[in-house]
């Protein structure tokens, strides 16, 4: 399922934040969103997920202008996990991915069905908590209640998961944990679209990187293509070097070390 961006510009009261954004997301594509605090990343999440209404231009979901779909439509296609998911602690990790199921049943809530049940069991099996199905929320640590949050999204059998800086606040081992779930939903078929803060999960995990600056995607391609020095310069305004990943080959970037004058 294609998702494209035509002409896209999303505002907050007349403030620019994303502006006349073009790009076309290619179904089994895995893409991580990179730039400045501010850059419009989040923004431009929320407006392909049909949450921020554009001032101008379009987005599409394969030929449809996303507006013209009804919400459960959409949300049986595209799943989005914000950043700071909201939702009450004291909910177990099943019924929270009970929830996902809301798009699949009728404008009257209907008495579940084996094939929402199944749905239910596969997300939790899929995003490896199935073993904490009956703990709350409140009882988890950041990357198991992560992990919980991304089987509500997969509860819904999108066809596209967006995600907000699905790492934030993760210490490195939890941040690893929710970056292989994805590969590994991402190798089942599913189109994954993140906004990600750190470039070098984005180098190892994402196939496509689209780097944002001011409100425009000014550089999208591989991540040997983007992760250059002057590219990274021109996105985050910073002096950068970058090697090849001992392991992998891919690139890796930091900061050039200045000396203070």
């Amino acid at each position: 399922m294609r998702l494209s961006a035509d002409h896209l510009t999303l505002d907050y009261g007349g403030a620019g934040v994303v502006r006349d954004v073009n790009l076309t997301i290619e179904s089994g594509e895995f893409v991580a969103i990179v730039g400045p605090n501010g850059s419009g990343k989040s923004t431009l999440l929320r407006g392909l997920a049909r949450l921020h209404r554009p001032r101008s231009g379009r987005v599409l979901l394969g030929e449809n202008d996303i507006r013209s779909l009804g919400s459960r439509t959409v949300a049986r296609v595209l799943a989005l996990l914000p950043q700071a998911p909201s939702g009450s602690l004291d909910l177990t990790v099943r019924e929270l991915a009970w929830r996902g199921r809301y798009p699949h049943q009728g404008v009257v809530l209907q008495r579940a069905r084996p094939a929402d049940a199944d749905a239910v069991e596969w997300a939790l099996t899929a995003a490896r908590v199935e073993s904490l199905a009956s703990r709350p929320l409140s009882s988890l640590s950041g990357g198991e209640r992560q992990r919980a949050w991304i089987a509500l999204a997969l509860a819904q059998q999108p066809r596209v998961l967006l995600l907000d800086e699905p790492t934030s606040y993760l210490d490195i081992e939890h941040q690893l944990e929710v970056m292989q779930l994805l590969s590994r939903l991402h190798s089942s078929g599913l189109t994954v679209i993140t906004v990600l803060h750190d470039l070098l999960l984005a180098s190892r995990f994402a196939q496509r990187i689209i780097a944002m600056r001011d409100g425009a995607v000014v550089l999208d391609g591989t991540p040997a293509e983007v992760l250059e020095p002057a590219c990274l310069e021109q996105v985050f305004n910073v002096p950068m070097i970058t090697f090849a990943d001992p392991d992998t080959g891919a690139p890796i970037a930091i900061p050039r070390h200045v000396v203070p004058g």
